[in-house]
């Protein structure tokens, strides 16, 4: 049976493999190249075709921001967020200007499937090639995406027809009811763990000890100042995150799930967010809500408050695997196949309630509105397809 699902999944990835042979993050809807999206489909699926990772970075690498443009949201190193390279696309907004950089987490992300890619493959070639892109993504995380020098990376927007959140729960408006600037849970994560990765990647193609030794000192002193302003000591969790006040939004949420491989909290935080993420209130039988079903903002219906994202299981599987949680990791994966079996396919996001699956397709619940046409969950997105191929490859 993992065998036909496998084919599937394999289909489902050859119809977002563009002709440079990176995905494209989904269909119908963002049939294109996304700096989020891109690098965890292509980390996903590392083990299967390495060379979607290697085209994935390298274009990437070329669109890296250069210059200063609030417009684009872009900034010196910066990964961009997406680039529709067809202005006809329904959902393209006549206020942006493509590329678009109003992301967080594509930057660190980029750092880290870069490392990923090398102890993959090995090919100090490629990598060479790109060190400096590295270095330049590595910069951006402390020279603009820590502006106030308090160790955290954060985002406002600067367009102010842009992303209003910028994590991987992004909107145009404040649905997570954050004012910026915001400092996400996950993305903390993710810039350490870029931190570290460069400082492996610096002993094979670093010239001298400087860059390690500074990006050490950077990584050590975020993950202190995380432990510190986002423990949640009455939930035993994560904050999801700070807001502009440096006051802590108390939302229970999957993001904290996706600390799990990025070595930046300690083993026994670990045992505890894992706790968390299993309790009732969280957990489905096909898998890890967003938010918690006690939220005040709860709606199993909705895009981010609520729904069940495979990619976002997918996260935390990863780091469950990573941190010896090889039961929690297991369950996460048959949760997830129970969903594809239920739904025929494994989309961007579904619903659960009473613990019964539905299909979102028809029209998950928005908050964009300043589109005409309301966003229907794709049926085929890479990062799902791509993960659940991830959990059953070994198989």
């Amino acid at each position: 049976m993992e065998k036909e699902i496998k084919n599937e999944l394999l289909s489902g990835v050859d119809k977002l493999k563009t002709s440079e042979g990176y995905l494209m993050a989904g269909y119908p809807n963002y049939f294109s190249l996304f700096g989020r999206d891109s690098l965890i489909s292509a980390w996903q699926i590392l083990e299967t075709d390495p060379a979607i990772a290697k085209n994935t970075l390298k274009i990437l690498a070329k669109y890296q921001g250069k210059t200063i443009n609030n417009k684009r949201e872009e900034e010196p190193g910066k990964i961009l967020h997406e680039y529709r390279f067809k202005r006809k696309d329904r959902l393209a907004l006549p206020q942006w200007e493509f590329p678009y950089f109003g992301s967080v987490d594509s930057t660190p992300l980029f750092v880290i499937v870069a490392e990923k890619y090398f102890e993959q493959t090995n090919d100090e070639e490629f990598i060479s090639r790109i060190w400096d892109n590295i270095i330049m993504a590595i910069n951006w995380l402390s020279a603009y995406g820590d502006r106030d020098n308090d160790n955290f990376i954060e985002y406002e927007r600067k367009n102010p027809y842009g992303l209003f959140h910028q994590g991987w729960r992004d909107n145009f408006e404040n649905h997570l009811k954050i004012n910026p600037p915001v400092a996400i849970v996950e993305a903390q994560g993710y810039a350490y763990a870029a931190y570290m990765a460069g400082v492996r990647l610096s002993e094979r193609f670093g010239r001298g000890d400087f860059l390690k030794n500074l990006w050490a000192e950077k990584a050590d002193a975020l993950a202190a100042a995380f432990q510190k302003a986002f423990w949640w000591e009455e939930e035993q969790y994560y904050y999801l995150a700070l807001n502009k006040n440096k006051k802590p939004k108390k939302s229970v949420s999957s993001n904290p799930g996706h600390l799990l491989f990025s070595g930046i909290i300690p083993k026994k935080a670990a045992r505890k967010i894992v706790k968390r993420l299993f309790q009732k209130d969280m957990l489905t039988p096909f898998g890890i809500r967003t938010v918690s079903e006690n939220d005040p903002d709860f709606d199993y219906s909705s895009y981010h408050l609520g729904s069940v994202w495979p990619h976002d299981n997918w996260m935390i599987y990863y780091g469950l695997k990573q941190s010896g949680f090889s039961k929690e990791a297991e369950q996460i994966k048959q949760s997830m196949l129970s969903a594809y079996r239920e739904l025929g396919c494994v989309p961007e996001l579904f619903g659960v309630k009473n613990g019964e699956i539905s299909s979102l397709a028809g029209g998950a619940r928005q908050y964009e509105r300043k589109l005409n046409n309301a966003i229907k969950a794709n049926s085929l997105q890479a990062w799902s397809v791509c993960g659940l191929l991830n959990m059953i490859w070994e198989d």
